[in-house]
């Protein structure tokens, strides 16, 4: 398999699980309905963990256009490479959100609120204000970014022991899940703009009765400021550690 295509399969694998955790606590009369908060981000830090697991050995498991940016800018990788990552990963969303659909195909025309649809598919405010919505995604990126270079330091790796492939993708999820409990309030974390964009255009094109409109106005705010974030955090990374 080519990294580019490992890419979009483990984007895909991403939004499935994580989406389909969403779908899982929102939508009506599902066996996790009302689950609540912390059932979605346990849901979404194993999701990472899973789809790193599945695709770390072939693309290096970015899975997330931020991530390839601020690897990008800070030399870590090739700028060559980051159109065919980053339309890769968007594909894999928008996958991931076309079988999150089918998995709960019944339970949408059950489902009356057009928010919790949406919700499912991407994220969205809890207050809308822009620039504090801004901030918090750019900060949320700046600390995954900032932990998953510490995490794959070479000081933090035992030589020879095959640490990084054993455990390391065990810790990069429960980052993201720290951070989702933490910092996911404001915004819902997206922390990735494939993992919000690509869902939310299946979310555009699939005929789920009721479901309203797909947040358009909202939309930028989940790309650009992860990939401030990522930036930002892969340079305070390169600054000090």
């Amino acid at each position: 398999m080519s990294a580019t295509l490992a890419e979009l399969f483990g984007t895909m694998i991403l939004v499935l699980l994580g989406d389909g955790v969403v779908a899982n606590v929102l939508l009506k009369q599902t066996k996790g309905n009302n689950a609540g908060w912390i059932v979605i981000t346990a849901g979404w830090g194993l999701a990472v963990a899973i789809a790193v697991y599945c695709t770390n050995a072939i693309s290096g498991a970015h899975l997330n256009p931020a991530v390839t940016l601020g690897l990008a800018a800070i030399g870590k990788f090739d700028w060559a490479l980051v159109p065919g990552y980053i339309g890769a990963q968007v594909a894999g969303g928008f996958l991931g959100g076309i079988l999150v659909w089918l998995a709960y195909l019944p339970h949408w025309s059950v489902t009356t609120d057009a928010g919790a649809k949406l919700g499912v598919f991407s994220t969205g405010p809890a207050i809308r204000h822009t620039v504090g919505n801004l901030i918090c995604e750019i900060i949320g990126t700046a600390m995954l970014m900032f932990g998953l270079l510490a995490i794959l330091s070479p000081a933090n790796l035992v030589p020879n022991s095959g640490w990084d492939k054993g455990f390391a993708p065990a810790i990069v999820g429960m980052l993201v899940g720290s951070i989702g409990l933490s910092l996911g309030g404001p915004t819902g974390y997206s922390l990735n703009p494939a993992r919000d964009l690509g869902p939310r255009l299946a979310h555009f094109v699939l005929p789920i009765p009721g479901k309203g409109g797909s947040d358009w106005g909202y939309s930028w705010i989940p790309v650009v400021g992860p990939i401030i974030g990522a930036v930002v955090g892969a340079m305070i990374y390169k600054a000090v550690w």
